[in-house]
């Protein structure tokens, strides 16, 4: 398991390194409902190439949040779980969602005011334009 040595030792930016990517957020959320196999994933998370969802969940399986098991079927079927370690990431994933809704609305607070300023059509004084010419 040679990327657990490639892995920070500070504890935030382990956690960051082992959750973090484009789709590992996905992945959990959809795991912590239950077992799914690689197509089903690929079904639930519109836009994620097969590629790069299996890159992802190797990641995720050697950092040991998520399991795969595969059956002696023809032809083989795989079902990816999370680990224990994987699933006490729930509160975690939860708490960066609320974070994230918290986020987007007060940039929407924020942007609020400058929009309606923006729409708002400046009050011209009559005399005013005939003035700028003049001086010009």
């Amino acid at each position: 398991m040679p990327i657990v040595k490639e892995l920070p030792l500070v504890p935030a930016e382990r956690a960051l390194k082992v959750i973090g990517g484009r789709w590992k957020i996905f992945v959990l959320y959809f795991l912590f409902e239950g077992p799914k196999r690689l197509s089903e994933l690929r079904r639930v998370i519109p836009g994620v190439s097969q590629k790069v969802l299996v890159q992802q969940l190797r990641e995720m399986e050697l950092h040991g949040v998520v399991e795969r098991e595969v059956f002696a079927e023809v032809p083989p079927r795989v079902v990816y779980t999370a680990t224990a370690l994987g699933l006490s990431l729930r509160p975690i994933v939860g708490a960066l969602c609320d974070w994230g809704k918290r986020h987007a609305a007060a940039l929407r607070a924020l942007d609020e005011p400058v929009a309606a300023e923006v729409r708002r059509p400046r009050s011209v004084r009559p005399g005013a334009l005939a003035a700028s010419k003049s001086v010009a």
